[in-house]
């Protein structure tokens, strides 16, 4: 018989143990004995064997994992028992990376959409040939386990659409091979850390938590094509850093936040963005003239903020442009080829002559307190040339998202990239 029980396993279990004193052990009973059998060692019946080590380790991890399942009303892991792994619902094996003559290891986890309650434990770091962890549209709770700075191999993490809760999970910063990181609709909250925008993501899925302060200022840095940080509690200024991303960035979704500032004047840098929405803020100021130069826009969404000035119409003649929606502001000029595109929204400006506007009172007090944008103290970075770039082919998209017309999150996930 092999008892496998991990360095970090026997350390949960001192803890708890330690934490529930005999005084305490009457009252705390039942308590102890659900953790204590969650955090019992994984035992292998002698009878079972396994084609090598990693999967006997892939064994493990996932009868911990299961374990830790309070609820799977599709019995998606009904047949997980047994030493033939590679054969469990969900799980993708392929031969080791690292070693050829190892032609079976557990390379990736599909359990999304199984409605699956419970938590993740320490013991999943002991997936160390993992490339993808896909888990969304579940009712996991809890927090990432430390186990996972294990999965040097690991891709793509999709945890979006279920009840996890904390900080942000800093234990997937020191994953090295990662690029596709998906955390919407969770309950995570906190300030993001500056070393997130450090890592060479491609795409990264932050929507619909809870995350607060400002957006770090280094945003700039992150090579991402992807970025959604929609519908969470972000302030402050958009960061001057942004136009540093122009090599990569793709679409932007910073929607439904608190933002506070104008944008950045060198927004033209970004000439492979084809989707932005801004919209749902409380930016100022005019859009920066610059903006006629970003020559991939399809969807620019900038409502439901405090924008005023006359919109330049450089902007509304950019040949790739489909949608703009500038509704709710206080703008006071359009140029005519906007209303003209295949869909736009002009309403509730300081528009002359045209219909369903803010009142005349409401434009005359508003504009009447001229726009400070170095009041808002955005941290400068180094001046940049907005000269023409050489025409280059935009990066491929990710599908490109349609602002609505009142306030909606981005579509709910459905599905998970492939390798």
């Amino acid at each position: 018989m092999r008892i496998y029980q991990p360095t970090i396993l026997l350390f949960t279990a001192v803890v708890i143990l330690l934490y529930i004193s005999p005084v305490t052990t009457a009252t705390y009973s039942g308590s102890r004995q659900l953790l204590y059998v969650r955090d019992d060692p994984i035992t292998i019946p002698p009878y079972l064997i396994f084609e090598n080590v990693r999967l006997e380790r892939a064994y493990v991890a996932l009868q911990a994992w299961k374990r830790n399942m309070i609820s799977d009303p599709w019995n998606l892991t009904l047949n997980w028992f047994g030493p033939r792994v590679c054969d469990y619902n969900g799980v993708v094996c392929s031969e080791a990376l690292d070693d050829p003559s190892i032609n079976k290891t557990v390379s990736g986890v599909d359990l999304n959409h199984g409605d699956i309650a419970g938590h993740l434990p320490e013991e999943l770091g002991l997936l160390t040939d993992i490339a993808l962890f896909h888990v969304n549209s579940n009712r996991f709770c809890g927090t990432l386990p430390l186990g996972f700075s294990q999965l040097s191999l690991l891709f793509e993490l999709d945890l979006s659409n279920n009840r996890f809760a904390g900080k942000f999970p800093e234990v997937v910063i020191g994953l090295p091979k990662l690029k596709y990181l998906d955390l919407r609709y969770n309950e995570f909250e906190g300030g993001l850390p500056d070393s997130l925008f450090e890592k060479d993501l491609d795409a990264l899925f932050l929507n619909s938590n809870r995350f607060t302060s400002k957006i770090p200022v280094n945003m700039g840095n992150s090579p991402v094509s992807v970025l959604v940080l929609a519908s969470n509690r972000f302030d402050g200024c958009i960061p001057t850093s942004f136009s540093k991303m122009a090599k990569t960035l793709n679409e932007i979704i910073l929607m439904d936040n608190g933002l506070q500032s104008c944008l950045p004047n060198d927004m033209g840098l970004l000439k492979n963005v084809t989707v932005l929405d801004i919209s749902y803020n409380s930016l100022v100021g005019e859009l920066p003239e610059s903006m006629g130069q970003m020559e991939s826009l399809e969807v620019l969404n900038v409502e439901r903020n405090m924008f005023s000035g006359v919109i330049p119409e450089e902007l509304c003649l950019l040949k790739n442009l489909r949608e703009f929606r500038y509704g709710s502001n206080y703008f006071t000029g359009e140029p005519p080829t906007c209303r003209y595109l295949e869909t736009f929204n002009n309403t509730m400006n300081c528009l002359k002559d045209v219909k369903q506007q803010r009142s005349n009172m409401e434009c005359k007090v508003f504009l009447s307190k001229p726009v400070d944008c170095d009041s808002y103290k955005c941290s400068p970075v180094a001046s940049t040339c907005l000269c023409p770039a050489p025409g280059s082919t935009p990066p491929p998209r990710i599908s490109p998202f349609s602002p609505p017309s009142a306030p909606s999150l981005p579509p709910a996930p459905q599905s998970s990239p492939s390798a």
